[in-house]
């Protein structure tokens, strides 16, 4: 799939078998899978018996009651993000581009996590009571724009969890030996279990689990590396990538070395991969349903400090395990020698796999086998729960049933979390089959993805933009990438295969084409016919289910006092939320500037090649945020939640928890709608 690392196949023949049995292949897919999935189920019946949060409420299944802290928010956030592809893709540029690599990958991601922000707020501003982006489309433009969106949508989750499971089913296989096909078909199993009972709550909690333990592993490596004899220290690391330069040079890099940010490769697959993801991030409703289920004041510093802290993940690890890997390739030590990694394993993501064998052996490949596992499925539940929520909410909720009840909503919501499920296994195992790997995912995916960046922007900023304009710009978007990407990639190399569409060059240009043609297109059409949307209108239709009040009272209403939960976002004044939205715009343009033009493009133009110091420098920065993004990912958290952890803990303690379920009881025997026990009978028990 990287037609630049054509002809390293030759060479000795020595075939990497895997450091694992395929019994820990299974035993960590299946077994720790449904062991995670029973705890999260577990977790889930304790918030309901001690604070009252029910999941058989459509508004807690969904949105969490629309009251998620900051710390679990940001948690979310980079989790969200740290797609198994982050690590192991991160790690496969470094590889082929250097130095410059991995942080074109970390900024790529950063500034639209940040920039999501200012959507997420907004959205809590103007409509505070949705569920999902394609509702907020179908309200202002109709049912036209709803059905193309919830395609965009649709295809852009589906190849975000091909991205993600062709990635870790490719490494979990290179670890164990398991058949990939069926990592493929398993992977997903545990996840539709907790995601299916426990809802967006179960994400959250399972996100933040997840997360947490990949990063103690993550911050683990970043010190085992250097135990490693043959490794030694920062400046012994620096030796050895300058002498992989020296023995096999970059095409495109400042002489050809690898310690530099003047990479024609780097900077190609930057403008790509910051062009992609925004489309992955603006069009990955789950990331609206997480904006939507943060607490307002939550949004922005959730998000904020989420982009920030993620940063590290793929900049540290990118950069040391793919300067592991070059400075060791031609040493005893590393698992291909004598010979060079072949295009097909680098393109399978087995970088950051054989850096691990090579300094912790066994353990390492233990390591990479349970982060590769906990990012796929952590990041798996977040986009099944988003396609369940269209399927449920979109398409039930809006051309089936009408007047459907908490129930009937909660129910397709299952269905559609176990669709999901198989038919994302299913459509990964038929990439696989035709030739599809991560290296061909990771290039591509903007093509798909990116046309929707602006269209939907505009809906929710700009009130200008016309239902034509909504409609026609994402699709001429998508065929205008298309045609770029393909007719590329016949113009410079005379066909059009999988490997020639995988190459650099088409997918930058049919990115870029997917990611910018959707804004003239827009602007263009709405000049024609121009339109005024008041965003009053956007409150005319109830959208929100009844609010699982008991679960607030149980809570003592942490961040309001108003117990009802529509209420406690309405009581946060207009003024508040524009300010909010003020500094979100404010910390998206900074982190954009920082992350992508005045850090990195000076570099780039000064040819600079690094010495020993600003590498041991660039090395020892990355480590540092990679442990802060540690506390922030794994204490900041429970810091943030400790009132709840602490109600909880009281609740059971106390057997306050039959208290609620008794009000609950009693207030259904007496007619109660909602089945749920009201906040002034919580409050009584609790006294």
């Amino acid at each position: 799939m990287l037609p630049s690392l054509k002809g390293r196949d030759d060479g000795t023949e020595v075939v990497v078998q895997p450091p694992l049995s395929q019994a820990v292949g299974y035993i960590v897919v299946v077994v720790i899978g449904l062991v995670i999935a029973s705890v999260m189920v577990f977790v889930t019946k304790l918030l309901k018996r001690t604070v009252g949060e029910d999941n058989k409420k459509t508004e807690m299944f969904m949105t969490a009651n629309r009251s998620v802290t900051t710390g679990l928010t940001s948690s979310a956030v980079v989790s969200s993000w740290l797609w198994s592809t982050a690590m192991l893709g991160s790690t496969l540029v470094g590889y082929v581009n250097g130095i410059s690599g991995p942080f074109w990958f970390a900024a790529g991601c950063s500034p639209m996590i940040v920039f999501f922000a200012v959507l997420g707020i907004s959205c809590k501003r103007k409509i505070p009571e949705a569920h999902t982006l394609l509702e907020i489309v179908r309200i202002r433009y109709g049912t036209a724009a709803h059905i193309v969106y919830m395609f965009l949508c649709l295809v852009n989750n589906l190849f975000a969890v091909a991205n993600m499971l062709l990635g870790a089913s490719s490494a979990i296989s290179a670890m164990t030996g398991m058949h990939i096909i069926a990592a493929t078909f398993l992977l997903p199993v545990g996840v539709a279990l907790y995601t299916f009972v426990g809802g967006i709550k179960a994400t959250f909690l399972t996100d933040y689990m997840h997360t947490f333990t990949i990063l103690i592993i993550l911050c683990y490596f970043s010190v085992k590396a250097f135990t490693l004899d043959e490794v030694g220290s920062l400046s012994n690391l620096f030796e050895l990538v300058k002498a992989a330069g020296q023995r096999h040079p970059v095409a495109g890099n400042e002489q050809g070395s690898y310690l530099t940010m003047t990479s024609k490769g780097g900077i190609l697959f930057g403008i790509l991969h910051i062009a992609a993801n925004f489309g992955l991030v603006i069009m990955d409703t789950s990331f609206f349903i997480k904006a939507f289920s943060a607490s307002p004041q939550a949004v922005v510093p959730g998000y904020v400090i989420g982009g920030i802290a993620y940063f590290a993940i793929p900049w540290c690890m990118g950069t040391l395990a793919s300067s592991v890997v070059l400075g060791l390739e031609n040493t005893p030590v590393f698992p291909t020698f004598p010979r060079r990694m072949t295009s097909q394993e680098i393109s399978g993501g087995l970088v950051l796999p054989y850096f691990a064998m090579t300094i912790a052996g066994k353990g390492g490949a233990a390591g990479i086998l349970i982060i590769t596992f906990m990012a796929v499925t952590s990041t798996l539940s977040a986009q099944v729960i988003a396609v369940s929520s269209i399927i449920s909410f979109d398409m039930y909720r809006t051309y089936f049933n009408r007047d459907a009840s908490d129930r009937d909503v909660i129910r397709w919501s299952h269905y559609g979390v176990i669709f999901f499920a198989l038919f994302a296994s299913a459509f990964s195992t038929m990439l696989h089959y035709v030739g599809v790997d991560l290296g061909w995912t990771l290039y591509m995916l903007g093509v798909l993805t990116c046309p929707g960046i602006f269209p939907t922007t505009f809906t929710i900023l700009w009130r200008r933009q016309s239902k034509a304009a909504a409609i026609i710009s994402p699709l001429l978007g998508m065929l205008t990438g298309i045609a770029v990407w393909l007719g590329v990639a016949y113009a410079l190399y005379g066909e059009v295969t999988i490997a020639t569409t995988g190459a650099t060059v088409p997918c930058v240009w049919g990115t870029v084409a997917s990611a910018i043609s959707p804004l003239p297109y827009s602007v263009i059409i709405t000049l024609f016919k121009p339109e005024y949307f008041d965003w009053a209108d956007f409150r005319k239709e109830k959208l929100a289910f009844e609010v699982d009040t008991a679960s607030i009272a149980g809570r003592a209403t942490s961040f309001t006092s108003n117990i009802e939960g529509q209420e406690a976002e309405s009581a946060l004044s207009e003024s508040v939320l524009k300010r909010w939205g003020r500094i979100a715009s404010i910390w998206a343009l900074a982190t954009f500037l920082g992350h992508w033009v005045l850090w990195p493009l000076p570099m780039y133009a000064s040819k600079y090649i690094f010495g020993e110091r600003f590498f041991a420098a660039w090395i020892a920065i990355a480590i540092i945020w990679l442990w802060g993004t540690l506390f922030v990912v794994g204490l900041y958290p429970i810091i943030d939640g400790r009132k709840q952890i602490w109600e909880v803990w009281t609740a059971l303690r106390g057997g306050e928890f039959k208290k609620v379920k008794r009000a609950a009881q009693s207030d259904t025997g007496s007619g109660s709608e909602s089945g749920v026990a009201t906040p002034e009978k919580v409050i009584v028990e609790k006294s």
